[in-house]
């Protein structure tokens, strides 16, 4: 059933769920929606299989279940307030990802809010974890809790893309900034704009071997590139009111370079762009929020065009 006036918080014992729940009824009452508690813990339906009936195995699928419920409540009526409506729901289906996914195409909620933590290699290689799955296709808002709490009033930065690399539409980066200037205004933060470039490293030797005696302006050409990449950051910064200060242009990786950021300018939240598209799904995300995902000390924040 759709209700946009939904906050859905994926509840997983392991993953510090009581600050997933504090972080999402945070978010539900400063945009004035319910809250849905959705618990994922493991799945009692082995012991309901036919192999397994006895009146043990009922038993025992009986008191893990009761178990559950009794968790998700404990955990409801520590955010529970006159101010907030809170529901709450044990997830049996499985697997646990698509389950998600799933159940937020039919009830479109203003956002998925999740517990993340850090990712083993053979996880990021083959995107067994639910995280990657959500980060791929969740077909809403993905906020993603990291353990610390959220600093008062907390800088917001919007990573960016204003020349639009991997083909990526010029209405994600506006989708990007007016999702920052939301929560900052709501959390009494502040937002500044990211966007870091690659520059032309061994690009000058490699055509010297390939084009002798040719010279090549690698300087001058890198100068127009970092220039052309910082009209376009500057543009995007006018048009949402956001000062020359709050205003940050790197050259290098945005793997190496905006965990670094985020550490030295103490950041609460990065605010991140995705594309549902497969063809691009692994050049957009795989270069972003999966590789970056992990370093990042602090909360993020995936959104993506309407309709993508």
């Amino acid at each position: 059933m759709t209700d946009r006036n939904q906050v859905i918080a994926v509840i997983e014992p392991e993953m510090h769920p009581q600050t997933v729940a504090a972080r999402a009824a945070w978010l539900a009452r400063a945009s004035g929606h319910r809250l849905h508690l959705l618990l994922c813990d493991p799945d009692t339906g082995p012991l309901h299989d036919r192999w397994y009936m006895s009146n043990e195995a009922r038993d025992i699928a009986a008191s893990i279940s009761a178990a559950q419920e009794e968790l998700i409540e404990e955990i409801a009526a520590g955010v529970r307030s006159d101010e907030l409506q809170v529901t709450t729901a044990v997830l049996d289906d499985r697997p646990i990802g698509e389950a998600i996914i799933h159940l937020a195409n039919e009830a479109s909620p203003a956002m998925l809010v999740k517990g993340t933590a850090f990712h083993s290699a053979a996880d990021r290689a083959f995107f067994v974890d639910t995280d990657w799955q959500l980060v791929r296709s969740a077909p809403c808002p993905l906020y993603l809790v990291k353990p610390d709490a959220l600093p008062e009033k907390p800088i917001v930065v919007a990573a960016v893309d204003p020349t639009h690399a991997h083909d990526k539409p010029a209405s994600l980066d506006s989708i990007i900034v007016s999702a920052a200037k939301g929560f900052a205004q709501k959390a009494g933060g502040e937002v500044h704009l990211f966007h870091s470039y690659q520059r032309l490293v061994g690009v000058g030797s490699e055509v010297s071997r390939t084009f002798k005696p040719i010279k090549v302006p690698l300087d001058e050409v890198e100068e127009r590139m970092r220039q052309s990449h910082r009209d376009a950051l500057d543009a995007l910064a006018s048009d949402f009111g956001i000062d020359d200060d709050a205003v940050h242009q790197l050259p290098g990786s945005t793997r190496d370079l905006l965990p670094m950021f985020v550490r030295t300018h103490k950041v609460g939240l990065v605010v991140m762009g995705a594309l549902a598209r497969w063809s691009l799904k692994r050049a957009v995300i795989g270069s972003t929020a999966e590789r970056v995902l992990d370093s990042l000390p602090c909360d993020v924040l995936i959104v993506r065009p309407e309709n993508n």
